[in-house]
């Protein structure tokens, strides 16, 4: 067989091919398949391992539909806002169909019971054509996504008032309640869970640890509606520091507070005391107590960042109960809030009131939770919650 001559992919120093300058080398057995070739495959680039996918063709280039979804399931920012942007309005459009159901699927005439039985059928079938309950049902629907993205939620069959208004009346007073009892809830229940795990770690104070542990148990095991009669039945009765009932000055604020403050708190407690004795075991934190760090440095900046994301989300779920809490204690207290209106609603069975009221509820939890994942993404670059 006659040997072939391959040229060599690179030249050398001597101008043509190997170092030497040799013209090239011969291989034996070129008549062979591998040796016929031979030649093309260095031609191709297949000496290389592989073609550069930097120098490939432009009709090899991934598509852009392709890219897009590529960055729709990875872990990029975009990405993950965009697949939890669309469960959240996934999660809006069931609350929304759920509440348009509630009118429908309720046993009888909800007009007819909200009227009365003696009520004047005449009467009665002049407010179900103003609620449009005569229609089909799909252009009920359909009517009522309009109304929602115009901010109308229909009005009251009792006071006649438009339910729009109601909720933005009644909704300033459940706020004055939550936002400062989220606050006491973030400033009670972190220092204390920290200060536990502090004071108890490596099996220290062990009496401690048990008071800890029954106390915060205890207490997060409290529903709030007994939790708020406790309070009234001391602070407003038997000691009668503070108002019973009503909102009016700063005074009446702070027993309404403290029943929706205290369960909650508890439970972040005890959640941050297992995160916070996890974290305090980490090498990093023995490094940092080994380098004689101020305590301050040690457990606000090392420790803290490090146990907010486990937190955080239970947090989260905290707060979403704290929703349903409002309901509770507004009617304990006689507090003008939604969760008082919802009550009234429902005894008076003022359906489209009930639906308004149970879309806030609704939007508040699901954006609740919207922004407590966005929140533990910023702040974990290492949370796999992105990928999902």
């Amino acid at each position: 067989m006659a040997p072939v001559e391959v040229a060599n992919a690179g030249a050398g120093p001597g101008g043509s091919g190997a170092p030497g300058g040799g013209a090239g080398r011969s291989v034996p057995g070129g008549a062979g398949p591998s040796g016929a070739n031979l030649g093309g495959a260095v031609s191709g680039g297949a000496v290389s391992g592989g073609a550069d996918p930097r120098g490939a063709a432009p009709g090899n280039a991934v598509p852009p539909l392709r890219r897009a979804a590529a960055a729709l399931t990875g872990d990029t920012w975009p990405g993950f806002l965009a697949r939890r942007t669309g469960r959240l309005l996934a999660s809006l459009a069931v609350v929304v169909t759920a509440s348009f159901a509630m009118i429908h699927l309720i046993p009888g005439d909800p007009v007819r019971a909200a009227l009365g039985i003696s009520a004047d059928p005449a009467q009665v079938a002049a407010r179900r054509h103003d609620l449009g309950l005569d229609r089909p049902l799909l252009e009920q629907y359909g009517d009522f996504l309009t109304n929602l993205l115009h901010g109308r939620f229909g009005d009251s069959i009792v006071s006649q008032m438009p339910v729009s208004q109601i909720i933005s009346d009644r909704l300033p007073s459940t706020l004055q309640l939550v936002i400062p009892a989220v606050v006491l809830i973030l400033l009670v229940g972190i220092p204390i869970g920290m200060l536990a795990a502090v004071l108890t770690r490596d099996g220290r104070r062990r009496r401690g640890e048990l008071a800890f542990a029954a106390t915060t148990g205890v207490l997060a095991a409290l529903p709030e509606f007994l939790l708020a009669v406790g309070l009234v039945a001391v602070f407003a009765v038997w000691w009668q520091v503070f108002p019973v009932a009503g909102q009016s000055d700063l005074s009446s604020y702070v027993l309404p507070v403290l029943s929706l403050t205290v369960v909650p708190a508890a439970s972040l407690a005890r959640v941050v005391r297992v995160e916070a004795l996890r974290v305090l075991t980490e090498d990093y934190m023995r490094t940092a107590r080994a380098k004689r760090l101020p305590a301050r440095l040690v457990y606000l900046r090392h420790a803290l960042p490090n146990l907010l994301t486990s937190s955080l989300t239970i947090g989260g779920l905290l707060f979403t109960s704290l929703l349903a809490g409002t309901v509770l204690v507004e009617n304990v207290f006689a507090w003008p809030g939604l969760g008082s209106t919802i009550v009234q609603a429902i005894t008076t069975k003022d359906y489209p009131l009930v639906q308004g009221v149970v879309l806030v509820y609704g939007a508040a939890a699901l954006l609740i939770t919207f922004a407590v994942d966005v929140a533990v993404a910023a702040i974990d670059p290492r949370s796999t919650i992105r990928g999902t």
